[in-house]
């Protein structure tokens, strides 16, 4: 469906056919619903276009009766938010609608100046935001729309209750509008209160992954990681790879061992500052970085374009966020890999995330490492008198399930 076919003003269809040649699945059936003011609840996998999905829709409401703040995009982190900002920029300029990026780590006295000005549309974290509303650096009065982007990872991070508190200050009546990659139960359950009647929008099964990723399994040896890595990224030579790991410390760690390599590789995590990991981040859109180390926090806050490459040293410990992680690559239609290096203290986070996606996800050997590894019993974590289901559990722990079948995974 071409952009033409809906009713949009000619700056935003002119730059939108400039750029795109045609709407994407959860634009094509949001843009509308939107526009109509209808409350929705988009469940659309990511790198699907949903930013712009909301966006448009948006600034198409906002530019008829430009005022102040009308419209609120919350989003977990603030990588994420400069990114929607820097996504929505464009179309904005072309309106000549005003929009700005409120979170933390930036001066928020700095903030409250650009609030003055009357900015129609914020993207902002919940933290900050809620801040600025009980300073009543922010009006509202005329707010009409309120978006929750990635409401799964709002949740998962705890932002719930601040997302309450935030909404008893916005005007009783308004659009509420919610995207989000997954849909747990007790995302449905949190929800249900927030939304009327909604357009519900599924644009592939819940929790489904992008089919242009080719996902690939190892099993090694938790020892063997790191340098199992380093002949990946060697064999291969990737122009850019995002490796996603699990603690600040061990980004750190292995970065240190990838320079050490050769590898030209760069740790980004929630201990940097702001400043750090807004030019750590440039320097791998651009390529003068190869490598970029990753934790969770900040799984959905990296776009790259063109991104050939995702790596999981380790598996999340959440399901949902193996989605969000191997999502980096493949986007808007395109193919990519995803390759994750597995040992067996991992024998749980796996099947949880082949019970989420209804995926094989079957492992394979990785040639030069052998695993010697064996499986946990788990008897030094049970009561003696838990003897049994330790057996149980070393069964379903046994190689054999991890080489059940050897080809890959798609």
């Amino acid at each position: 469906m071409p952009y033409s076919n809906l009713p949009l003003c000619s700056e935003i269809s002119t730059l939108l056919a400039a750029n795109f040649k045609t709407l994407t699945e959860v634009q094509q059936l949001a843009i509308p619903s939107l526009l109509e003011k209808q409350d929705v609840l988009a469940i659309a996998q990511t790198g699907s276009g949903k930013t712009l999905a909301y966006g448009i829709a948006l600034l198409e409401q906002v530019r008829l009766s430009p005022c102040t703040t009308q419209a609120i995009v919350l989003v977990p982190t603030r990588e994420l938010a400069q990114q929607v900002s820097e996504s929505l920029l464009p179309y904005a300029n072309a309106t000549d609608v005003s929009a700005i990026s409120l979170c933390g780590g930036i001066d928020k006295d700095i903030q409250k100046q650009q609030l003055l000005l009357s900015p129609e549309i914020l993207v902002a974290t919940p933290g900050r935001l809620l801040d600025l509303l009980l300073d009543k650096a922010i009006d509202v009065s005329r707010l009409h729309t309120l978006v929750l982007d990635e409401a799964d990872r709002l949740l998962d991070m705890g932002f719930w209750p601040d997302i309450q508190k935030i909404i008893e200050l916005l005007p009783s009546k308004h659009q509420t509008a919610m995207f989000s990659a997954t849909f747990s139960s007790e995302l449905q359950t949190q929800a249900a209160p927030l939304l009327s009647e909604p357009k519900r929008i599924q644009t592939t099964v819940t929790n489904s992954l992008v089919e242009g990723i080719e996902e690939t399994l190892y099993l090694v040896n938790k020892g063997s990681k790191a340098n199992a890595l380093i002949s990946e990224l060697k064999k291969n030579n990737w122009p850019q790879v995002l490796v996603f790991i699990d603690a600040k410390d061990n980004a750190d760690a292995l970065c240190k061992k990838l320079n050490k390599a050769g590898i030209v590789a760069a740790a980004l995590h929630g201990n940097k500052s702001q400043q750090e990991r807004e030019a750590t981040l440039e320097q791998f859109k651009q390529k003068q970085v190869n490598v970029l180390i990753a934790t969770d926090l900040l799984a959905r806050g990296i776009h790259i374009e063109h991104l050939p490459v995702v790596i999981n040293v380790e598996l999340p410990s959440h399901a949902e966020a193996y989605v969000h992680r191997i999502g980096r690559t493949a986007r808007a239609g395109e193919q990519g890999t995803a390759i994750s290096l597995v040992c067996h203290g991992e024998t749980e986070y796996l099947s949880a995330i082949r019970q989420l996606t209804q995926r094989e996800l079957a492992l394979q050997e990785l040639e030069g490492f052998p695993v010697t590894d064996k499986p946990s019993s788990g008897q030094s974590k049970r009561a003696p008198r838990d003897k049994k289901a330790n057996r149980r559990t070393q069964a379903k722990k046994s190689i054999k399930q991890f080489k059940s079948n050897t080809h890959h995974t798609k």
